[in-house]
């Protein structure tokens, strides 16, 4: 699973006056762009964050790579580096294909291009990707995405390479280009789980346990020249990688110097102007803010300088369906009806930059999104239907709960947001009392069942664009954790779905699987165990002499491996 903090995710239309470039970008005729001729200069990375918490691969939760990672680390498969939908696509990185699966998926068989090599020119072996994901259960490099304890075949309880260096029998490597997993379970979603950062390879005999994040080896275009943790990074062209090894990544600048710890609206204040170095910057972790919306219309230049991308994301009420009132199917619907989409969408910024949910899938191909809506209320609720049927359910007069809130409003699920559904909710007779949890404890106090409010404003965001890891951490009943890190808030629990979870989790092609995950939604959704409020996407901002900036509906980022600024 994955709790994403966007700093303003945006959703509009296309912008008028862009075209799609060769590579997928949004550029105008007068700047095409030539993959054959765009190396050189400095692209230059302003960001509010670091690359990541650490820039250990072991210790980095991303998937597709990450951004700057995706720079450094190459994995067994990567995304395709392409705008929009094809962007949400599975691609060959290390190995020669995306994966070979047994009949059930169970078994998954990859075999290493030839001509891979280390940044000091060493060959990289499989036996170096199963390092580099054994690394990641030490529990002296915590932080990793979690699938693999539970996915591999007896891997739970092993405690990393420095404790175990024996490693997991699970991952064979039966020659030097050959890494063979096998699974306890089937998982037709393994090539998406492939593209984590855990899935780079490491040499052995350079690794300095939880010190490697200083100088970490690289497998891809680039190598560090100078890193100040949480300030800045310097990367330079890594001469033993080459295209013809990595027909992923363009990797046109010589050089990339990023700067971190500046403030979002500094950051597109200097996109905006693009004066000096600025003018081939990008950010890769800050959206549009009101005053570059504001401009748009007025400012041509400046709309041709915006892609859009989709990374999947849904904001949504959560209750606890096995506890009153929302024990009650009706009191549920009624929750569904009496929601005033337009005003939520207002508080979280307009319809630029929010629009309405009826379904739990974001309206992402990928994802397996169908359009449904089981309670209809229109644009603006329908508090007399709701009325209706809190009086089937037992409360003629309205009733009363409590809905946490984070106490700030940077990830949309602040206090403008519960406001809105506060002042909807009234209409129906539904007394909202908000209740400001701190930002910092949010996620940990809705997530345990011992602590989680009796009603949230939540937001889900899915770790590689498929059904599944939307689906599968929210309503698997089977998911449930008391202790802890629950994400099935509403403590769902249907047979049917767990067994349509199971069967979808067999099936290896995409597209059969996106299409099962659109009829589990509805499935679910029928039953209201949430209530749905909006989904999000992303407009990016780039300098004046930036070319190939796309955004995928993978990272909801420009990918810095496509851009030049030549």
């Amino acid at each position: 699973m994955t709790w994403r903090r966007p700093s303003l995710l945006v959703a509009g239309v296309l912008l008028a006056g862009t075209a799609t470039a060769c590579g997928g970008g949004s550029q105008t005729a007068a700047t095409a762009f030539d993959p054959n001729s765009c190396q050189g200069g400095t692209l230059e990375v302003l960001n509010q964050d670091d690359a990541g918490s650490h820039l250990d691969p072991a210790r980095l939760y991303t998937s597709g790579g990450g951004n700057i990672p995706s720079l450094l680390f190459r994995t067994l498969t990567t995304r395709t580096r392409k705008a929009g939908a094809d962007g949400a696509k599975v691609a060959p990185d290390l190995a020669t294909n995306t994966g070979e699966p047994n009949a059930d998926a169970t078994v998954w068989t990859y075999h290493l291009r030839d001509g891979l090599k280390f940044e000091d020119g060493t060959p990289i072996a499989a036996a170096d990707v199963k390092y580099g994901i054994e690394r990641g259960f030490a529990a002296e490099l915590p932080g990793g995405a979690p699938y693999l304890h539970d996915w591999l075949v007896g891997a739970q309880n092993y405690a990393g390479p420095y404790k175990d260096p024996n490693g997991i029998a699970a991952i064979e490597t039966p020659d030097a280009k050959t890494i063979v997993f096998h699974l306890n379970s089937p998982h037709g979603d393994f090539p998406y789980l492939a593209t984590a950062t855990q899935f780079a390879p490491v040499p052995k005999d350079k690794d300095k346990g939880a010190d490697y994040e200083k100088h970490p080896v690289s497998s891809g275009p680039y190598q560090i020249e100078s890193y100040d943790k949480g300030k800045s990074m310097v990367l330079v062209r890594n001469t033993n990688w080459s295209r013809a090894i990595d027909p992923n990544r363009l990797a046109c600048p010589d050089r990339i110097e990023a700067t971190y710890g500046l403030d979002p609206a500094v950051i597109n204040q200097r996109l905006t102007t693009g004066t000096g170095k600025d003018a081939d910057a990008v950010t890769t972790d800050t959206d549009l803010g009101p005053s570059e919306l504001a401009q748009l219309d007025s400012n041509p230049e400046l709309a041709k300088r915006v892609a859009k991308g989709g990374f999947p994301y849904t904001y949504y009420i959560s209750f606890d369906t096995t506890k009153a009132p929302f024990d009650n199917p009706k009191v549920r619907q009624a929750f569904n009806y009496a929601i005033d989409r337009t005003s939520v969408v207002n508080a979280a910024g307009g319809s630029s930059l929010a629009y309405p949910a009826t379904t739990f899938l974001p309206n992402n191909k990928n994802m397996g999104y169908q359009p449904f809506d089981f309670f209809p209320a229109g644009a603006n609720g329908d508090p007399a239907k709701a009325k209706q049927l809190l009086a089937e359910a037992g409360f003629p007069n309205g009733l009363s709960i409590t809905l946490a809130h984070r106490s700030q409003d940077f990830n949309q699920d602040g206090p403008k947001v519960a406001t809105a559904v506060q002042d909807a909710y009234q209409k129906a007779g539904i007394t909202v009392k908000l209740q400001s949890i701190d930002s910092s404890t949010y996620i940990t106090t809705v997530s345990n069942p011992a602590t989680q409010p009796q009603a949230a404003v939540q937001g889900w965001g899915a770790d590689w664009p498929s059904g599944g890891p939307f689906i599968v951490p929210i309503f698997d009943g089977r998911q449930y954790l008391a202790g802890g890190g629950n994400f099935n808030t509403a403590h769902f629990n249907d047979a049917k779905v767990n067994a349509d979870i199971d069967e979808i989790n067999k099936i290896t092609d995409p597209d059969q699987a996106a299409k099962r995950w659109g009829q589990v939604d509805s499935e679910i959704m029928k039953q209201a165990p949430l209530v749905p409020l909006f989904h999000t996407t992303q407009l990016r901002l780039y300098g004046k002499n930036v070319k190939n900036a796309f955004v995928s509906d993978w990272t909801g980022v420009y990918d810095l491996s496509q851009v030049s600024v030549k």
